[in-house]
């Protein structure tokens, strides 16, 4: 926590909004997408899927192959709880939303399914898209998956598999866009970032959530944007987001949302 705070003092500091970018590309994606107030109908849908989940008293058993919660102890949770206090907020899956309706991604991979808030949001961003989706607790992929089907969203396959299971069978796929929102380990992390190396393309956009919850995240993000592959990238203190525009001169930025 200590590092987080250190973390956003500094990130304040050098953060710029839409008037301080000096790249046609990142001011249009500033002002046409981060800043998009448009109130898509899809929202309502995603805001209808967050109640259900709210609503939801049942219990589950959760298997954690990540860095663990820093919310809850032990491995029973009630959907509903999860939902509150460790999923994905509203604003970022609205952000989540408009990156996918931005870029009119249609190969995407989400790692870490949780309970679909993101998926959800992925799902709905482009009707070409199709969402490949990866969950190591298979009561957690379980849930998902009913809740899914219930709203009707069928252009996604959860893959019910750790992440270095999945990586391993589908070494060579190319996706449009990839978000990474499932493991907080640093080396974990940075491996999974050069294992994607192989499944990016020249438009391809890869998220990687929570650069800052850990000293090692953080390391692992400036190792990530220093890669010679990656030509642009934007911090906006939750998310780091890399590109690998080859017509794009190596640039960093920091961004406020």
């Amino acid at each position: 926590m200590i590092h987080q705070a250190k973390s956003y003092i500094k990130f304040v500091r050098l953060s710029k909004n839409k008037h301080g970018v000096h790249s046609p590309f990142v001011y249009d994606l500033v002002t046409k997408c981060f800043n998009d107030k448009t109130k898509y109908p899809e929202y309502q849908i995603l805001k209808s899927y967050r109640k259900t989940l709210l609503a939801d008293p049942s219990t589950i058993e959760m298997k954690d192959f990540g860095q663990g919660s820093r919310v809850f102890k032990g491995t029973a949770r009630k959907v509903a709880a999860v939902t509150k206090n460790a999923g994905m907020k509203k604003k970022r899956q609205k952000l989540l939303f408009r990156l996918g309706y931005y870029f009119m991604s249609e190969n995407i991979l989400e790692m870490g399914t949780s309970l679909g808030l993101g998926t959800a949001a992925l799902s709905l961003s482009n009707k070409y898209a199709f969402v490949n989706t990866v969950e190591g607790c298979p009561n957690t992929a379980k849930i998902a998956g009913e809740y899914l089907k219930k709203f009707k969203l069928k252009n996604i396959h959860i893959h019910q598999e750790t992440f270095k299971e999945y990586l391993s069978l589908h070494s060579e796929e190319k996706f449009d866009l990839i978000f990474i929102d499932g493991d907080h380990n640093g080396e974990r992390t940075l491996g999974y970032f050069n294992s994607f190396l192989n499944n990016v393309h020249n438009d391809s956009v890869i998220i990687f959530d929570d650069i800052y919850w850990t000293k090692d995240m953080t390391e692992a993000w400036q190792k990530i944007i220093a890669n010679e592959k990656v030509t642009l990238s934007i911090d906006t203190f939750q998310w780091g987001i890399v590109f690998f525009r080859k017509e794009q001169p190596k640039q960093h930025f920091t961004i406020r949302i």
